[in-house]
């Protein structure tokens, strides 16, 4: 019998939607290398199929993403810090450059990078369970995604900073008042979201593009080099003992409850 590895991500496209789902729910959708390489090949194929108008992401099960999945990272020897950091600065820029629309439907939890990197989306939509954190000062890391950029211009300086600094909880209400997500759901009212997104294969796929192009091309340079900025900072802490030592500790904690 033949064993066929699991995907890790599912992707199908119907009527001008592409479909990429994190699948693994096991683990909360927690992101590991291979999924970020599969997601970036993704959106570049994506970007250049004249059928696919709008890229809808979504997780598997209750989790939309945990965020990294530090402790597989630990576990592995092999793993070069560099590395990583080079595939998470392509993962991101291949959302800032994504040239059409990009929609995110958070159906739980995002956590880390999962919930960052939503600011980069063009309409994000998320259910009632869902709940948005970055605690990357607990885990002795600094913030990635362009969050340093986005979120303060999104939700202001202060909560910016009880986000980024404490990482404190935000809900999907919370979210919605500062406009970071532009509708709620009912987590078993599913289909109708799904079913409002089908509408979008009927408008103009030019128009959607231009939109697109209008709208965001005035911070992509800036986008791009805060990325670069945030990842040389979360090298230099990757590479530092002392950092690993306390993302060990914040993970080994976490287990215990």
């Amino acid at each position: 019998m033949v064993n066929k590895q699991k995907s890790l991500i599912i992707t199908n496209i119907e009527n001008g939607m592409q479909q990429i789902v994190f699948n693994r729910p096991e683990k909360k959708n927690a992101f590991i290398s291979q999924m970020y390489k599969d997601i970036i090949k993704i959106l570049n194929e994506s970007a250049n199929n004249d059928a696919v108008t709008t890229v809808v992401i979504t997780g598997n099960g209750d989790f939309y993403s945990s965020g990294n999945d530090f402790l597989s990272y630990t576990k592995n020897k092999n793993i070069n810090a560099d590395n990583e950091i080079n595939i998470i600065q392509q993962f991101v820029e291949s959302l800032i450059l994504y040239p059409k629309l990009l929609i995110a439907v958070v159906n739980g939890p995002a956590i880390g990078i999962a919930a960052t990197t939503l600011a980069l989306f063009d309409i994000v939509y998320a259910t009632n369970t869902a709940y948005f954190m970055t605690p990357f000062c607990k885990l002795g890391l600094s913030p990635e995604g362009c969050s340093t950029y986005t979120f303060p211009r999104i939700f202001g300086p202060s909560k910016a900073g009880e986000i980024l600094y404490f990482g404190e909880k935000l809900s999907a209400k919370e979210a919605l008042r500062f406009g970071f997500v532009s509708k709620i759901y009912k987590s078993n009212t599913a289909n109708e979201i799904w079913t409002y997104l089908k509408n979008i294969s009927s408008f103009s796929k030019e128009s959607l593009i231009i939109t697109k192009r209008l709208l965001t091309q005035w911070n992509k340079n800036p986008l791009i080099e805060v990325n670069k900025q945030e990842l040389i900072e979360l090298k230099q802490l990757f590479n530092n003992p002392n950092s690993i030592d306390h993302v060990m500790k914040y993970i080994i904690k976490k287990s215990k409850l």
